[in-house]
């Protein structure tokens, strides 16, 4: 989602955002090496938070190498972001040459849970979003489940439509608008969020 995005009084945080979990509360995945980056040790980061100190700011990191289920510690020394790329580079202690940094390929970088940040009334992170259920608030009319946020303006709330069980099509999706006054509640206990929808927005053919 890139910084904290504002769509009307709403905001989703990817801090990944937004946190994909490698346990059940105990890790946060934050980025994911990519490639090397030059000869000296440095690694390209696809970041999956929205949080550039994530990146730039020395301290502790943890990496989890693929097939590996057991985090290992590391100190950040420093790192900057590629314009344009939409990564950052990142320097790791102890990863002086490109054969360690390619070895790190496709490991991701995680946090502790605990290190999450507290969010406002009107913050969201975008996995607690994925798999919500959303009804019309008026008629009750269940509309789909969400699948995915797609950062814009103001981000879209991807949802895929139910379609009869003896259909063969594809699930149908619908974008909504994730702005307070088309999506009034966002309930993450009851797991739904209730939308008031203009008139066209859902049903659009």
């Amino acid at each position: 989602m890139g910084d904290e995005n504002s769509q009307g009084n709403i905001r989703t945080l990817n801090s990944n955002q937004s946190d994909p979990q490698t346990s059940d509360t105990d890790w946060v995945e934050i980025g994911k090496i990519v490639s090397a980056q030059g000869l000296k040790g440095e690694v390209r980061v696809y970041p999956d938070s929205d949080f550039p100190e994530r990146f730039v700011e020395p301290g502790t990191r943890w990496l989890l190498r693929p097939g590996k289920t057991e985090p290992q510690q590391i100190e950040l020394l420093q790192g900057r972001y590629l314009g344009g790329k939409g990564m950052y580079v990142v320097q790791f202690a102890g990863v002086t040459d490109r054969t360690q940094a390619e070895a790190l390929r496709n490991t991701k970088i995680l946090i502790p849970a605990s290190d999450r940040p507290s969010l406002e009334a009107d913050e969201f992170r975008v996995l607690d979003l994925i798999g919500l259920q959303v009804f019309d608030q008026a008629s009750g009319t269940f509309i789909g489940t969400v699948t995915r946020v797609i950062p814009a303006g103001n981000d879209l709330l991807e949802v895929e439509r139910p379609i009869p069980q003896e259909s063969v099509q594809k699930p149908a999706t619908v974008l909504i608008p994730f702005v307070e006054p088309i999506v009034p509640i966002v309930d993450l206990t009851q797991r739904r969020i209730e939308i008031t929808p203009p008139k066209g927005l859902i049903d659009q053919e």
